[in-house]
């Protein structure tokens, strides 16, 4: 049992868990209604081919994100992280704010989504701790209190921006897309290595010109070692990234999707991309080109 399960068990004291959280009386009817109906708001499968380029670039921004939610209504939090990842992002849980600050301050996140009112330590302190520690990743603050005091207090600690609750679901997830593209148009590029090219606007990968298909995670995981092509990433760096903190590193579940990768898009084509480290982890290899 990791960290959250046990702040969750602590907090339940024995209740039934769904998806990992379990649920709780104390989250309003009408919020958790709204919350529960809006999930089916956000998008699976979309067939970009029919969309027009603005929304494809949209739908491009994203890159695979891991995301700290950090919310003690837990009725509120199982919605939010059930459809975070039917979204495919990867989302570590925490029921309290000494948690929450442990967990933003020891592991790599992409976004941070936290309630004001916490446990243990409110949502605006540990904005204000994580800033203090010289971690920018941006900041999401959930608040029941939408007032201008409320908001100006957040944006003092460093909050990038806020969400009234109630709200739709689909206006989380379009709150996530804005703040993934202050990352820049750059996120649209193709991102190629040799005969390999992989487009993040509509999820296709190609190599040698022949399309591969491949599942969500093979198609996150072989993102992640484009973005980050003649670097040595270990198995944690990986798991941390593509899928979340719930894995045991100690799993040999990156070795299983990299065996998976190679065979799609590695086997029958030359040069070789994915280079195995000994020791160390994986490396998509970029061969010199020769003049």
């Amino acid at each position: 049992m990791d960290r959250s399960e046990k702040s969750i068990a602590a907090i339940q004291n024995g209740s039934q868990e769904s998806d990992g959280i379990p649920t709780d009386s104390r989250c309003g009817d009408q919020l958790v209604e709204r919350c529960h109906n809006s999930v089916g708001q956000g998008i699976r499968s979309v067939d970009t081919g029919s969309l027009p380029l603005g929304v494809v670039q949209e739908l491009g921004t994203r890159e695979s994100m891991r995301i700290l939610l950090v919310e003690d209504d837990l009725n509120l939090a199982q919605f939010i992280r059930k459809g975070l990842k039917e979204e495919q992002y990867a989302v570590d849980f925490a029921a309290d704010g000494e948690e929450g600050l442990e967990l933003a301050l020891g592991n790599p996140y992409d976004l941070l989504i936290l309630d004001i009112m916490l446990p243990k330590l409110d949502g605006l302190t540990l904005c204000r701790r994580v800033r203090a520690k010289g971690n920018v990743t941006p900041v999401l603050l959930l608040t029941a209190r939408n007032t201008v005091e409320a908001k100006v207090s957040g944006f003092d600690t460093g909050a990038d921006q806020f969400l009234p609750k109630p709200f739709a679901f689909a206006e989380l997830l379009a709150r996530i897309r804005a703040l993934l593209r202050r990352g820049g148009p750059q996120q649209l590029v193709h991102l190629k290595a040799a005969n390999l090219e992989l487009d993040p606007a509509s999820h296709r990968v190609w190599r040698a010109g022949q399309e591969i298909p491949l599942t969500n995670k093979e198609y996150a995981l072989l993102e992640f070692l484009l973005r980050n092509k003649n670097r040595v990433l270990t198995r944690t760096a990986i798991i941390e990234h593509v899928w979340d903190i719930s894995y045991d590193p100690m799993t040999n579940i990156v070795d299983a999707h990299i065996r998976a990768l190679r065979a799609k898009i590695d086997r029958g084509f030359s040069p070789s991309l994915i280079a195995t480290v000994r020791g160390a982890g994986y490396m998509l290899e970029e061969p010199e080109s020769v003049a």
